[in-house]
């Protein structure tokens, strides 16, 4: 067979490396809380967070007279869930008995349908099934599937949505009004949407307690959302909560960016209503996991749809809380990340975690890319140059690279089940002698389930011969994606026109199969089958890969994997492809179906041996290791809160005289490469205008920056205060002349300084120098980042020692090195401001914002600090409410008590002081967040 022009034998992917943590012997023993060192001091208990409870839940709500009811029925009934099989066997084996931890899942209750009210049933019914169901398709019957009416359910599924309300004609007049209460009126009382009691949630804890210790899950805890009213949760909107990870993120995390969404989806304030909902979402899962949380449990968080819990928690709970996070998704490249509106707030969530894992190395230096181009971070390195983590203000996030695997024991098992046997029997007799290739695929765009049947096409164009001597069975099962629809009908037309050329009476050559298969049937589909072939066009794990390898020990079926699964990284031998390129893939598919039994023998060889080590047992243990060397590591993780509106807004309102401090760079405007462009925006200036002439406020703005550029942007709001060259020039509010506290003090280190700095601007390309009145300033933001930052550290260290002899200090800013005098900086500034301004009680200050982001303005912080100190032990006058406010991420080492993400957010506080920002907007009533 020759090789079509253009097209090279497959190779592992390009992409894929070894950087995953490498198998052991003792791989498969899961570290125990003894094996931790004794300074974490762990208290054995593993809280895993997953988007979903293992079991869908049925509500069965109370008839009117108890009587009616049978006896033995409950209100709750219990399903095991389809999908996530990798994840809970992984879950399950945590809680085994080989386990020396305590396991709890919180999960939440996800879509509740209702059942027959008149149903006797057991709660518990359908989780036999669970006991025996393996790990691929769970057992139709117990399950949601669409057309298929379940026992024990309403024939049409109820998803309690809040219905519109129904036109009526009201009066004498030819219009139609609309009204809830007329809808009310006339909605059936059975149709009305039930309220879920605190006794019935309470009732489902209780079921899901038997069912986690009947099936082996240990503990498992639901988590609520919705609207509570008098003590009910009305469960009304489901979905909503999910919106922003499956309409937002998903789509982005697999590429499809927002721009292809539709209008209705895409709109802005639809998806700030999603982002609202994402939060709570969050919030729900940080509240349960508060109520059982104790000193040294690890948190285990999974997957995107909770991105900012680590946050939270971290904010909730402090600095010494373990956190690990996993992210089972794909992760997409930053210049596809960065599109996301609220790309700093989750990449700031995810930081807060000790450790975060991906499915590939791809996926991680991704996620590393983010963390360096939207946040400005630095990666760490080890001692071999290999990126270990992210470095955040100081402290440190590992992020690592652990394949999930698959419970081999199980698979295995089911697979020699007999039910697998005889459905073997069935099928071959069904296809005789020809060759089955098999793809098992959810109906989206990004399974690539479209380019497999082009390949396929392809495939019999070019290589007739195979034509009635092979058949490509698909199985698909149903997306949740509005897109699902028309790829189905795509799916359709597509396999029709295969079928129409090449096929006849008596053979079909594509059998599409759009449903779920039961364990038996599928697992003895994967053993009849010559060829595996998956040809995904995004995809995180794909587990149906594994599970193939593992049903072909005896026959040593090759397997044609996709290179943009996260698999592929892990699978070097198997056969990569570009699923785009349909004459590889068909090419490919030729070769593997003319591969002899030694090649196919020596090709699954190593496959079988990578899945058979890289079991689900040996992720959690490699998990649990490495996350234990990190809380090592680093054991104390700094965390700075989110500003608090609610409290920021209260404190301003009860006070009388208030004084705000604000830097300018990074602060009230971003940072950006040229200096002089850093103009602050109309919004800005209306902002510190109408704070300024608020009665009781005292403005300043506390800058590095020179008094000729403060004079020409600001200078022209009279009420407002400044302070230029980091406390060396002042001009107080209604001046306009500037005093300088420098003028009696010696100069002549400028020159030396000025002479340093040029020896480097010659070595940095792109670098500047810029002479202040009294301080020197070297830029090198507009140099490369790793030369810039090399230069930097080499420059100060000269320059200490040649200004030794001077009592000035060299202060590192963001991408900027400075020389001043020691004697006046913004934290002498701020003392002398506090201080002048006393409360008409004369007791102190009330209220104090104050706000900066890099190192010149942690010298104001500390000098809050200490004045509050101070004013605690009686030394000075008390200060009540100060908010200082550093602009970064929760995780950057400072002395500042709050933080936000960024320069907009300062201004939002400021205009949330004096009626310009909506305080809904500012999360400051209940229930309602940033």
């Amino acid at each position: 067979m020759t090789i079509p022009d253009g097209i090279k034998p497959a190779r592992p992917s390009p992409l894929a490396k070894s950087a995953a943590v490498p198998a052991d012997d003792n791989v498969t023993v899961l570290p125990s809380p003894s094996d931790a060192p004794s300074k974490l001091k762990l208290s054995g208990n593993i809280i895993s967070v997953t988007c979903f409870t293992p079991y869908t839940i049925g509500y069965r709500r109370k008839a009117k007279d108890v009587d009616e009811r049978e006896a033995g029925s409950s209100t709750w009934e219990l399903t095991p869930r389809r999908g996530s099989s990798a994840l809970y066997d992984t879950l399950k084996h945590l809680a085994s008995k080989e386990s020396k931890w305590n396991h709890t899942i919180v999960g939440w209750t996800g879509d509740i349908t209702e059942l027959s009210a008149k149903a006797a049933t057991n709660p518990l019914q359908h989780l036999q099934n669970s006991r025996t169901a393996q790990v691929g398709n769970p057992p139709p019957a117990t399950g949601n599937i669409p057309g298929r009416i379940q026992p024990g359910l309403l024939n049409r599924t109820k998803s309690f949505q809040t219905p519109p309300p129904v036109p009526v004609f009201k009066g004498t007049q030819n219009r139609m009004t609309m009204t809830a209460s007329d809808f009310s009126r006339e909605r059936p009382e059975e149709e009305q949407v039930p309220k879920v009691t605190k006794e019935e949630r309470e009732e489902l804890q209780t079921v899901l307690g038997k069912c986690a210790a009947d099936v082996g899950w240990e503990k498992i805890r639901a988590v609520w959302l919705g609207d509570e009213e008098d003590g009910g949760v009305t469960l009304t909107s489901m979905t909503r909560w999910v919106q922003y990870a499956e309409k937002v993120l998903w789509p982005t995390f697999h590429y499809i960016i927002p721009q292809t969404f539709p209008m209705a989806e895409g709109s802005s304030l639809e998806e700030k209503g999603w982002w609202r909902d994402y939060l709570r979402f969050n919030n729900a899962y940080a509240d349960e996991i508060m109520k059982i949380y104790t000193p040294g449990d690890i948190i285990w968080i999974h997957d995107y749809h909770l991105l900012v819990l680590p946050e939270i928690l971290r904010q909730r709970i402090g600095r010494d809380v373990h956190i690990g996070l996993f992210v089972h998704a794909p992760w997409p490249s930053s210049e596809i990340f960065r599109i996301l509106s609220r790309r700093k707030q989750l990449l700031s969530g995810m930081l807060a975690s000790n450790m975060i894992g991906f499915q590939s190395e791809t996926y991680k230096e991704h996620f590393v890319s983010c963390c360096k181009r939207i946040l400005g971070f630095r990666e760490s390195l080890d001692s071999k140059g290999n990126c270990t983590g992210v470095e955040t203000y100081g402290s440190h996030c590992a992020v690592h690279t652990l394949p999930i695997g698959i419970d081999y024991e199980k698979v295995n098992s089911a697979v020699r089940n007999r039910g697998v046997e005889e459905n073997m029997a069935k099928i071959r007799s069904g296809y005789g002698d020809r060759k089955i290739i098999v793809g098992r695929d959810r109906l989206d765009s990004v399974r690539g389930v479209l380019q497999k049947l082009r390949a396929f096409e392809r495939f019999l164009e070019t290589n007739r011969e195979w034509i009635d001597k092979v058949v490509l069975i698909q199985i698909t099962s149903p997306s949740s994606l509005v897109e699902s629809q028309a790829i189905e009908n795509k799916v359709s037309e597509l396999v029709s026109q295969i079928n129409g050329r090449f096929g006849s009476l008596h053979y079909t050559p594509v059998q599409h199969y759009p449903q779920y298969l039961q364990p038996q049937e599928y697992f003895a589909l994967l053993r009849v089958a010559a060829l595996g072939l998956i040809t995904s066009v995004r995809d995180g794990m794909n587990t149906a890969s594994l599970e193939y390898i593992i049903c072909q020990e005896e026959t040593h079926g090759p397997v044609i994997l996709s290179e943009f699964t996260g698999t592929a990284e892990s699978l070097h031998d198997a056969i990569i492809v570009n699923p785009t390129n349909t004459e590889q893939v068909a090419y490919e598919i030729a070769r593997c179906l003319s591969m002899s039994e030694e090649d196919k023998k020596a090709h699954h060889a190593k496959l079988y041996e990578y899945v058979t080590t890289n079991t689900s047992q040996a992720w959690n243990s490699r998990f649990l290791s490495c996350l234990f060397d990190e809380l090592v590591f680093d054991a104390s993780h700094p965390i700075t809160p989110v500003l608090d509106s609610q409290r920021l807004l209260t404190a301003y309102k009860e006070s009388k005289e208030r004084l705000f401090m604000f830097d300018y760079d990074g602060t009230l405007t971003p940072i950006v490469t040229d200096p002089e462009m850093a103009i602050p925006a109309d919004r800005v200036v209306r902002t510190l205008k109408r704070l300024a002439q608020e009665p009781g406020n005292l403005v300043w703005i506390v800058s590095g920056r020179d008094q000729n550029f403060l004079s020409k942007w600001l200078g022209h709001i009279d009420e407002l205060g400044l302070s230029a060259e980091h406390g060396c020039f002042l001009r107080y509010p209604g001046q306009t002349e500037w005093q300088n506290l420098a003028e009696l003090m010696d100069m002549s280190w400028q020159a030396v300084a000025e002479d340093v700095f040029a020896r480097y601007t010659e070595k940095t390309a792109g670098s500047f120098i810029e002479k202040k009145n009294v301080a020197v300033t070297w830029h090198y933001r507009r140099a490369e980042l790793g030369l810039g930052t090399h230069m930097a550290s080499l420059c100060r260290a000269e320059m200490e020692v040649a200004l030794s002899q001077w009592p000035v200090e060299v202060m590192e800013g963001k991408a900027n090195l400075e020389v001043r005098p020691q004697a006046l900086n913004k934290g002498e500034i701020a003392r002398t401001l506090v201080k002048a301004m006393k409360r008409d009680d004369g007791k102190g200050v009330g209220f104090v914002l104050c706000a900066g982001d890099d190192r010149t303005d942690e010298d104001m912080f500390d000098a809050l600090n200490q004045l509050e100190e101070q004013g605690r032990d009686g030394e000075a006058g008390e200060l009540k409410n100060i908010f200082s406010v550093t602009v970064g991420p929760s995780s950057k080492v400072t002395s500042a008590k709050w933080h936000v993400l960024e320069p907009s957010d300062i201004v939002d506080a400021a205009g949330l002081c004096v009626g310009i920002v909506d305080p809904r907007d500012a999360g400051v009533c209940k229930g309602v967040e940033a």
